[in-house]
């Protein structure tokens, strides 16, 4: 006889449609790419299907391998992945989470793009070569003459691995190699040397200490040429078919994103193509610096999302104490806040989404926006990230501690999106440059708020804090960090009072602006429509 019978076990959470959030749908049609939302439902289900989630399971279970040399002892310099990472690399692609909207002339391209960014999350690891790509092109277009080649082959839609002249395949990605071990963030620290040759390419030498993707067709990186740090484009095969001494030292042993490559690569006298003028790097990545951060803002939105699901779920299919753990007041306290935390990211990420649309169609007021914006949500929704996390694996108790609960790999996931792009030092800092340096940037920011003026008392109150904040100049720096929390805080809200779902305006406005909330996720107070908050949390399963 069996020694116990299996029961009180949540179903796995599968066959779902990963779209089904209202947050999501109503800003996709809010921001101007309600187009898109039959796709954006089709690349959902096939999300949230169980063959995707086995995808990205198997993807984190068998990681990247060097393969430095052949078995003659050639110099290779490959990375080899298991055939899930393809599959959810070819779907991506496919979609054009990558950089297809930068070849869609319809309104809400962008918008569209960063919903399916949001909504494929079988496996986070794969995002980043799909972001990169999406961010390389503004830089790229630099060199108008290198854009002209490589842009329509970065923005197709056919997935297109393995190492070959760039210029001969049907689709490329694009990598980052920026950072150096002396350096970090502060890249104009760089001691990579560029060297120009008499036919217009250089020569670099020097090593990154982190170059993202290793196995994408084409890098940006940046290299110090007679004329001062400057970037660079550098391919992987030459066109003559011979391998670029792009040297690949050894892959990163990763906290998580245990999916995706990270490198330590030299570059031995490697060939590359300078992308805008010498001395002007920063200035030629910056735009693809903000498209990045914007993608982790989306990535760190979607764990959210991700995390507040998975905790419902397991809640309304569990029993403790003599009822479902979803009818638990204090349970459902947590969950609650859980998911207004996830909206409120959400919201925030749709709004930069559509300001990145409109400022890359010439609307100079929303590229002022989207310039602070974008400092504010990078900063406040990936620091939030990690410990949204840690509350949505604990409700799920032991269970969630257990590795093929896919919390932990969510949880290991959660730091890296502050850290990449720039820390939240970095990030915070930004923010008081853009509200120092550009006039415009405060404008927009003020004429955002202004929208909501009267919408909500506590939200009018903590918009006079905040000015009275902006107003003090003292120890800007050492309060960096308080005032971004506050900008993030006012702009959630305002977002919220004028396209949330008035319960959850209700409860963030009292819970995050109005002083009635604790320390912990949980700690909402009297009065907030749960059932409401929770059932938009809660995914239809079949």
């Amino acid at each position: 006889m069996p020694t116990h019978e299996v029961f009180n076990q949540v179903p796995p959470l599968v066959d779902y449609d990963m779209a089904d959030d209202p947050a999501l749908l109503s800003g996709l049609a809010r921001e101007g790419a309600g187009w898109a939302t039959a796709e954006l439902h089709d690349l959902g289900r096939l999300g949230g299907a169980t063959a995707a989630i086995e995808h990205g399971r198997l993807a984190n279970e068998h990681p990247p391998v060097l393969r430095s040399h052949d078995r003659y002892g050639h110099r290779i310099d490959e990375v080899e992945f298991h055939p899930s990472w393809h599959e959810l690399m070819r779907t991506a692609v496919t979609y054009g989470l990558h950089a297809a909207p930068w070849s869609d002339d319809r309104p809400g391209a962008h918008v569209a793009r960063a919903a399916k960014f949001y909504t494929w999350r079988p496996d986070a690891g794969h995002g980043c070569p799909i972001s990169m790509t999406y961010a390389a092109v503004p830089a790229l277009r630099h060199a108008p003459e290198l854009a002209g080649r490589y842009e329509p082959l970065l923005t197709a839609t056919t997935y297109d691995p393995g190492l070959r002249p760039a210029l001969g395949k049907q689709g490329l990605l694009a990598g980052m190699s920026m950072t150096e071990k002396q350096g970090g963030s502060d890249v104009r620290a760089n001691t990579t040397t560029a060297r120009p040759e008499a036919d217009g390419s250089y020569r670099l030498v020097g090593h990154k200490w982190f170059t993202s993707a290793p196995m994408c067709d084409v890098f940006l990186t940046l290299g110090q040429a007679p004329g001062g740090l400057t970037c660079f484009l550098v391919p992987r095969v030459l066109p003559d078919g011979t391998r670029n001494p792009v040297r690949l030292m050894r892959l990163k042993d990763k906290l998580g994103n245990r999916s995706n490559a990270s490198a330590e690569v030299e570059y031995e006298h490697a060939v590359a193509w300078r992308v805008g003028d010498e001395g002007r790097g920063v200035r030629t990545i910056i735009d693809m610096v903000n498209l990045t951060r914007l993608d982790c803002l989306i990535g760190a939105a979607a764990g959210m999302r991700q995390g507040v699901v998975t905790a419902v779920h397991h809640a309304v299919h569990r029993r403790a104490f003599g009822r479902q753990l979803v009818d638990q007041p204090l349970m459902r306290n947590v969950l609650a806040d859980l998911a207004v935390e996830s909206e409120a990211a959400t919201v925030l990420m749709l709004r930069l989404a559509g300001a990145t649309d409109r400022s890359a169609r010439g609307d100079t007021g929303e590229a002022a926006f989207r310039r602070l914006g974008v400092a504010i949500g990078k900063y406040w929704v990936c620091k939030r990230w990690p410990g949204h996390a840690a509350e949505a694996l604990e409700c799920l108790g032991g269970n969630g501690y257990v590795e093929e609960s896919g919390m932990p790999r969510l949880f290991r996931e959660s730091p890296l999106n502050s850290i990449w792009e720039g820390s939240g030092n970095v990030a915070a800092l930004d923010v008081l440059r853009a509200l120092t340096r550009d006039s415009q940037v405060l404008a927009a920011f003020e004429a955002e708020v202004d929208a909501a003026a009267g919408a909500d008392p506590r939200l009018d109150a903590a918009v006079r804090r905040l000015r009275a904040s902006l107003a003090d100049p003292a120890d800007a720096q050492l309060r960096a960090r308080r005032l971004v929390e506050q900008l993030a805080l006012v702009l959630q809200g305002v977002l919220l009072v004028r396209g949330g779902h008035p319960s959850v305006a209700e409860a963030f406005c009292a819970s995050r602006l109005g002083g009635a909330h604790g320390y912990a996720y949980g700690t909402l107070p009297a009065g907030v429509d749960l059932t409401t908050i929770i059932d938009r949390a809660t995914p239809k399963v079949g």
